[in-house]
């Protein structure tokens, strides 16, 4: 899960400037032409396959996720490409109304925001060769592990193994660290299974396997408002309770994960 990524960044800020002057308005809750609010959705799109650019567009499992939760809710929706640190400012701000970006729902965060019921359940994999014995992640005590650095994958990693962990090394973005583990610069990769099984699947002629440790602690995602935004809490719930009810947010979930 992102705590803060630097995936794509480059990329997805100046493309999302781009979007955002582009986008109506400059506030949230803007009103169409109907007098119907306009709900302004912040997201970061730079974690395929969950948010990305695809020609300029910003695109994803989390995108189709929200319009169908607006549509089945009645409510409109204009999306901005806010960027991971700024989709929160924003929501402080009052510039953004509802943030979807890969968020996990923890206590620390339910301090200050509102979520949503989940609308996916996450968990970390660890990636090795093919012939490695590793079961556990705590197999890999005294081995190099990469991951991204700042996100779920790195805490699992040094709360196995001490904070200063000298055989954590965290990458800007998780291409990177695969990379280097099928260039044996590491043993072994911990990230989120989404991410992970997503980045493999492009190179599935190489020799490795996925591992789903049980001692890992399931993490949700959730949509994100500001404290006290009832008004678009309730209708983004009764959107994702009529999506679950209908089989339309299974069915988002195959198209970009399959059906397992």
């Amino acid at each position: 899960m992102k705590i803060g990524k630097k995936w794509y960044t480059s990329l997805a800020l100046i493309v999302g400037m781009g979007l955002m002057l582009s986008a109506c308005g400059s506030g949230g809750q803007q009103t169409a032409g109907s007098g119907e609010k306009v709900y302004v959705i912040g997201t970061d799109a730079a974690y395929p396959p969950f948010q990305m650019l695809e020609a300029d567009k910003i695109s994803g499992h989390d995108i189709d996720v929200m319009n169908a939760v607006a549509e089945a809710g009645g409510f409109k929706v204009e999306w901005k490409n806010t960027g991971w640190d700024p989709l929160f400012d924003g929501l402080d701000k009052g510039t953004v109304d509802i943030g979807i970006s890969s968020i996990t729902i923890t206590d620390k965060r339910k301090e200050k925001y509102d979520f949503s019921e989940p609308y996916f359940e996450a968990n970390q994999l660890i990636l090795v060769a093919e012939d490695s014995p590793v079961q556990t992640l705590a197999d890999l005590k005294g081995k190099k592990i990469g991951g991204q650095a700042a996100t779920t994958g790195e805490e699992v990693v040094k709360k196995a193994f001490g904070e200063t962990y000298e055989g954590w090394k965290g990458y800007d973005d998780m291409p990177s660290s695969v990379d280097d583990f099928f260039n044996g610069r590491v043993d072994a990769v911990v990230g989120d299974n989404g991410v992970l099984q997503y980045y493999v699947k492009k190179i599935e002629k190489k020799k490795f396997k996925l591992i789903k440790d049980d001692s890992f602690e399931k993490e949700f995602y959730g949509i994100m408002v500001k404290k006290g935004n009832t008004d678009a809490l309730t209708k983004i719930n009764d959107g994702l309770k009529k999506i679950k009810e209908n089989g339309k947010l299974q069915e988002i979930h195959d198209k970009y994960f399959g059906n397992k």
